[in-house]
């Protein structure tokens, strides 16, 4: 088929919501006095993905942060985060659409957690925070390296029917 009869591509947002937030300060408030000595705070986030399939064209994309903030060993918060959306995505090969849903995806969420746990921050007496930027692209090439090489591992010189 050549270019001009290949189907167009769409991708359009449907939807970005916050699917659950958990907000924890477990010292409060004898760790707002301790922190009134100065805020040094160990900063420790994990993200993940998850991505399922709602309709023929239509998916939903969660980005999962955990972020903890430890002051001498003591955890000041503690905040888990589920943004979520929904995207159309049409005319988009296996590939395309693996890496729309794991890399694209996830960068269009991320600015809203991060607007997210900034707002949880100050509501909950502590100073703003702000997230550096996440390279999506990087950690879903990353992640998708080490699938190839675990499938590699896990096989001798057979090809099974995931490979095939």
């Amino acid at each position: 088929m050549s270019e001009a009869q290949q189907p167009q591509q769409r991708f359009q947002i449907q939807k970005i919501f916050t699917k659950d937030i958990s907000f924890e300060i477990p010292g409060a408030p004898q760790i707002f006095q301790e922190l009134q000595q100065g805020w040094k705070p160990n900063i420790n986030m994990q993200l993940n993905t998850n991505t399922q399939k709602l309709s023929e064209l239509s998916y939903e994309v969660v980005l999962s942060l955990t972020l903890t903030a430890k002051q001498d060993e003591k955890t000041a918060f503690l905040i888990e985060l589920h943004q979520a959306g929904i995207f159309a995505l049409e005319n988009f090969s296996e590939q395309q659409l693996g890496a729309t849903l794991g890399a694209f995806c996830p960068s269009v969420l991320f600015p809203y957690a991060r607007e997210c746990v900034d707002s949880l921050l100050l509501r909950g007496g502590f100073p703003p925070l702000t997230l550096a930027p996440v390279n999506f692209e990087a950690l879903y090439m990353q992640r998708m390296q080490q699938q190839q090489q675990a499938a590699q591992a896990g096989n001798g010189a057979e090809p099974t029917a995931a490979q095939a």
